[in-house]
Parts: C-alpha cells; structure tokens; sequence
C-alpha cells in the first residue's frame, strides 16, 4: 500500500471519519452513509459481502492493502474493511489510489 494512502487513513482515523470492521460498516451502511469502501485483497468474503452493497448505494469500492496493512494504517489490529464517512478524505484516497494502479 502507497504511504500516501497510508497517511491519509491515519488522517481520517484521527479526523474521526473512519469506521473499521463489519458490524460497524454494516450498520453505517444501512444508514445509507459513507463516500469509500476499503477492503483488503486478503479478505475475498468481505469482498464478496459488501461490494455489491456499496455499488448499490453508488460507494466506491477500492480493494487495497491486505488486513495488516489496512489495520496499521488506521492503528488497529488488522482490518479487513475500513468505510470512510467523508467526501474529501474520500476523494484524496481514491486519486492515490487510482495513481498507484497506474503503470509508471
């Protein structure tokens, strides 16, 4: 995982605009909130779970990182989903991770 996208889900954690794990996504996807859905590559039953919600209620979705990795990036033991409730945090982590998809 770039350390760009590293720093801004720290940024976000302390912001208080990151949700972690699956009872705490699920129940803010009920409420029809969040701009951006993490899961790790590692975790196809997540994937599977809450892809197709997120896309239903138009939440990008970016498989990224694997558990540890997302876990680290927030201060937490590993993680398998991370939901982001702000649009700016939302936008910055999608364009990095756009970038590090692209060749170079």
């Amino acid at each position: 995982m770039r350390l760009e996208i590293t720093s801004m889900l720290g940024l976000a954690r302390r912001a208080g605009k990151v949700y972690t794990g699956e009872s705490q996504v699920e129940a803010l996807l009920k409420k029809k909130k969040g701009y951006l859905l993490l899961i790790a590559e590692d975790s196809p039953g997540a994937y599977t779970k809450f892809s197709p919600w997120a896309h239903d209620l138009d939440i990008p979705v970016l498989k990224i990182g694997t558990k540890q990795e997302l876990g680290s990036a927030v201060g937490l033991s590993p993680r398998s989903i991370i939901l982001i409730d702000d649009k700016g945090f939302a936008d910055a982590i999608l364009k990095k991770g756009d970038a590090s998809r692209s060749p170079n």
